[in-house]
C-alpha cells in the first residue's frame, strides 16, 4: 500500500456537521479519484518525454526537471500536507489540493516552453502533496474502525496500484491521438467534477492535538532535495567538476546538516522525527524503499526514451510494452501484503529486491533491435519483484515502531520512496546522456546494471537487519 498520511489511531478528531447525510462509499469514490490522479501523473509523463522534447525543444536535463519538478514537490511536502490537514481540516486541504493540482495541470497543458512546464509540474506536485495524505485521512474518518475501514483502505490502495499501469496506456493513447498536451488537459475536467463532488459529500475534520507545522524543517528539506537533484542533473550536462556542480553539492551538504540540526531540536513537532532512525530495521526498511524507487523511476526514465528514441516506437506502443512492468504490481501487491502479514517482512523484502534485480540485469542486454518477447522476461521479473517488495517495505517500517506511530512510519516510508525516485531520475539521466548520442544505449545499460547492484546490496541488508518474525497486530 502506498500511504501518505497517518493511519487511524485512538486520537479523537473534531468532526464538523456534514452538509447532508451521504453514503461513506460516495466519499470513498471521490477520494479514490483524487488519489488516482496523484499516482497517474507519476508515470503518465514518461511516455510523453520524446514528444515534449521535440515539441518545445527540451534536452535531457530539461526532461529530468519536467519529471522531477513533480516528484520533488511531492516528496518534500507530503509529510507537511498531513500535518496541515490535521490542524486546518482535511476537507479544506484536499479541496485546496484539487484546485492547485488543476491549475498546475492547466499550466502544463498550455506551457509555451520548458521553464513554464517545469514550474507547472512543481505546482502539480504541491497539489498532490496536499491531496495524498488527506484522501486517506478522510476515508479513515468516513468508515468506522474495523473490517469496513480495512476494506475501504484496501480499495484505496488498489486504485492507487491501478494508476501505475494506467499511466503508460492512457498517456500513449492520448499522445498518439491528440498530442502530449492532452495528458495534462484531461486532468482539468476530472478535477472540477471531483471538487464539486467533494464539496457535497465530504465531512470536515480537524485534530486539535495535532503537531505544529515544522516550517523550517520543511523549507530546509525542500532546498536540500533541490540542491542534490540540481547537482546530479547539472553534473550529467557539464561534468562533475564544473563550478556549478561543486557549489550545488556543497550547498546540499550544508543544507542537509542544517536540516538534521533543526529536526533534532524540534522534538515531537519535527517533520522527520530522527529518533525513529536509531532503529536499524526502520532505517533499512526506508533505505530499501528509497532504493526501490531510485532504481525503478530512474531506469524507467531512460527506458521510455530508449523505446521511442532508439527503437522508434510510438508513445502508445511504448506504453503497451511497459504494462508488464506495472501490471504485476497491481495484481501481486495485495497478495504479497497478506503473505507479509503471516510470515513477516524480511523474506518478501529480500525476494522482491532479488527478483527485481534479475529483471533489471536482463534489461541491460536490450539493444535497438530487441523485440518485445526478448524484453518481456525483464519487464515481468522487474514488476513481480516490485509487487512483492512494495507492501513488504511498508510493513517492515510500520513493524519497527510503536503502534501509535504506525501512520507516521508509513508516511515516512512513502516520502523515502518519492525522494529516492526524484534522485534516481536525476542520476539516470546524467549517466545515460542525450538520446541519440553515441553513448546513450551503453548509458542505459549502465543505469540498469547499477540499479540491479543497488537492489542486490539492499537484499543483503534486508536479510541481515529486518526481523523475520511475524509483525505484531
Amino acid at each position: 500500500m502506498i500511504a501518505g498520511a497517518r493511519q487511524p489511531t485512538t486520537l479523537k478528531r473534531r468532526l464538523l456537521p456534514r452538509p447532508r447525510d451521504v453514503s461513506p462509499n460516495a466519499v470513498l469514490v471521490v477520494m479514490c479519484v483524487g488519489y488516482f490522479l496523484v499516482l497517474l501523473d507519476v508515470t503518465i509523463v514518461n511516455v510523453a518525454l520524446p514528444k515534449i522534447a521535440s515539441g518545445i525543444g527540451a534536452n535531457v536535463s530539461s526532461l529530468q526537471w519536467v519529471v522531477d519538478g513533480y516528484a520533488l514537490a511531492l516528496a518534500s511536502l507530503m509529510l507537511a500536507g498531513g500535518t496541515v490537514g490535521d490542524l486546518h481540516g482535511h476537507k479544506r486541504i484536499v479541496l485546496s489540493g484539487l484546485v492547485v493540482f488543476g491549475i498546475g495541470s492547466l499550466g502544463c497543458a498550455i506551457a509555451p516552453g520548458v521553464a513554464v512546464l517545469v514550474a507547472a509540474r512543481a505546482l502539480q506536485g504541491v497539489g498532490a502533496a496536499m491531496l495524498l495524505p488527506g484522501t486517506l485521512a478522510i476515508i479513515s474518518q468516513a468508515f468506522p474502525e474495523g473490517p469496513e475501514q480495512a476494506r475501504a483502505i484496501g480499495i484505496w490502495a488498489g486504485i492507487g496500484s491501478l494508476a501505475l499501469p494506467a499511466g503508460p496506456l492512457l498517456g500513449g493513447a492520448l499522445i498518439d491521438g491528440f498530442g502530449w498536451r492532452a495528458i495534462f488537459f484531461i486532468n482539468v475536467p476530472i478535477v472540477v467534477v471531483s471538487l464539486l463532488a467533494a464539496l457535497a459529500v465530504v465531512q470536515e475534520s480537524t485534530d486539535p492535538q495535532g503537531r505544529r507545522l515544522d516550517a523550517r524543517g520543511v523549507s530546509l528539506g525542500v532546498l536540500t532535495l533541490i540542491a542534490t537533484t540540481f547537482a546530479f542533473i547539472q553534473g550529467g550536462r557539464s561534468g562533475a567538476g564544473s563550478p556549478a556542480v561543486i557549489a550545488a553539492a556543497l550547498l546540499a551538504v550544508v543544507l542537509l546538516g542544517a536540516f538534521l540540526v533543526t529536526e533534532r531540536t524540534r522534538g515531537d513537532d519535527a517533520m522527520l522525527p530522527l529518533p525513529l532512525f536509531r532503529r536499524l530495521d526502520f532505517s533499512v526498511a526506508n533505505g530499501a524503499a528509497g532504493t526501490m524507487n531510485l532504481g525503478t523511476l530512474g531506469t524507467l526514465f531512460v527506458l521510455t526514451l530508449f523505446l521511442q528514441s532508439v527503437q522508434h516506437h510510438s508513445p502508445l506502443v511504448a506504453g503497451l510494452w511497459i504494462v508488464p512492468l506495472f501490471l504485476p504490481l497491481a495484481v501481486i501487491a495485495p497478495l504479497a501484503g497478506r503473505l507479509t502479514s503471516r510470515i513477516g517482512s524480511r523474506l518478501p523484502v529480500a525476494v522482491g529486491l532479488a527478483v527485481a534485480a534479475v529483471g533489471l540485469g536482463l534489461l541491460s542486454t536490450a539493444n535497438a533491435s530487441s523485440s518485445f518477447l526478448v524484453m518481456l522476461p525483464a519487464f515481468l521479473l522487474w514488476g513481480i519483484g516490485l509487487g512483492v517488495l512494495t507492501p513488504a517495505v511498508v510493513a517492515a517500517a510500520i513493524a519497527a515502531v510503536p503502534g501509535e506511530r504506525a501512520g507516521l512510519a508509513s508516511a515516512i516510508n512513502n516520502t523515502s520512496r518519492q525522494a529516492g525516485g526524484a534522485i534516481g531520475i536525476a542520476v539516470a539521466g546524467a549517466v545515460a546522456g542525450q538520446p541519440g548520442s553515441s553513448g546513450f544505449v551503453s548509458g542505459f545499460h549502465a543505469v540498469a546494471i547499477g540499479s540491479a547492484c543497488l537492489y542486490a546490496i539492499a537484499t543483503l541488508l534486508g536479510l541481515a537487519l529486518i526481523p523475520g518474525e511475524r509483525p505484531s497486530a
